[in-house]
């Protein structure tokens, strides 16, 4: 009798111990899951003011893309992409918008041991380097550039890729006379044909120029793409201590970036609006004219199309670097991996763009 009742006593002690065990290992997370969590702050730095190009940003911004990622996302002004590159590298910034040949050249050239910056998401598939030049002064193709005069902007990264471009085009570069200039007034020699031709990005000095009254019908736009440039253009770059230790967070700027290209496709018209209000004194035909060819010539290319936005063909990347190292000399040349990591992308179907 004794011995029931130690067993009966024994048994329903440890249901109690078992119950307690259930309702305490269940009320913790329970009630942590409930406390709202504050947003991530993130720094992102622009390479230049706002225009067009950033249409997939404001989208995710507005369209609460970024918040729906639990991130607060504050948006700087950097003075060229080694300055936001250097930006991410010290941490400053969390991310940056930069051409990724600059990041390529930024990596080989530096000297102080900063954790490496690498590049997560492409948003320009094709670069938008280009020569702009005036029919009216003798130039309607690549090859009628010899002799002729071509203004170079301090700062313009498409001349890097220059030596290249003339090299696989038969074009004899000591043959076409280089000025350097200022970009401010870049568009303005053009027009009044002080020189004949500019490098330049095709989706600014172009709708630049008929901005100020220069004939469509007299403009040459000569992409690079066009003439065998292999260079993809704008990419985002990430602080690499975050990226370690944040992993979740970048797929998560990616994926608000991502939503944020879809909006500005869906309704440019939409996007160039929210553009204009950030802008100082934007024209939104101008905007709008702007955003229809980067959509066109930059993002939305076929290899977007068949593979997803965002990443590389690491053979077509590779070449890329060959053809940059045609205007410089590398320290130690890099290969794909040391510029681009895939790994915060989403699978192919959560990049094709419609």
């Amino acid at each position: 009798m004794r011995a029931r009742r130690t067993n009966a006593l024994r048994s329903m002690l440890a249901s109690l111990a078992g119950l307690c065990g259930v309702v305490c290992f269940g009320a913790g997370p329970s009630l942590a899951a409930d406390e709202p969590r504050p947003p991530l702050a993130i720094q992102f730095s622009l390479d230049r003011p706002i225009d067009a190009t950033d249409a997939p940003f404001v989208m995710a911004a507005t369209g609460g893309l970024f918040t729906a990622e639990g991130l607060a996302v504050t948006i700087n002004i950097a003075s060229g992409s080694p300055d936001a590159i250097a930006r991410v590298a010290a941490g400053t910034s969390d991310f940056a918008l930069v051409d990724i040949n600059a990041l390529v050249r930024f990596r080989d050239k530096d000297k102080q041991g900063v954790p490496p910056v690498k590049a997560v998401f492409v948003l320009f598939n094709k670069a938008p380097y280009a020569i702009i030049a005036r029919k009216s002064r003798g130039v309607r193709a690549l090859s009628d550039i010899e002799g002729k005069n071509l203004g170079v902007a301090e700062g313009d990264l498409s001349i890097r890729l220059w030596p290249a471009v003339a090299k696989q085009n038969g074009i004899k570069i000591a043959s076409v006379k280089q000025s350097n200039i200022s970009a401010a007034v870049r568009e303005p020699m053009l027009s009044a044909g002080q020189i004949d031709a500019v490098t330049g990005f095709s989706y600014l000095s172009a709708i630049n120029l008929k901005d100020r009254g220069v004939p469509a019908d007299d403009l040459a736009v000569l992409k690079f793409a066009d003439y065998g440039c292999d260079a993809y253009g704008f990419a985002i770059v990430v602080n690499p201590a975050l990226a370690a230790a944040k992993p979740e967070a970048v797929k998560g700027f990616v994926r608000a970036v991502i939503g944020g290209t879809h909006l500005a496709v869906k309704d440019p018209a939409a996007a160039v609006t929210e553009i204009v209000n950030r802008m100082d004194g934007g024209s939104r035909d101008l905007e709008l004219e702007r955003l229809s060819a980067i959509l066109r010539d930059n993002i939305l290319t076929g290899e977007v199309r068949r593979n997803g936005i965002g990443g590389i063909d690491v053979a077509r990347f590779e070449r890329s670097i060959d053809q940059l190292a045609e205007g410089f000399k590398f320290q130690k040349r890099p290969v794909a991996a040391d510029i681009f990591d895939d790994q915060f992308l989403p699978p192919v179907n959560g990049r094709l763009i419609n």
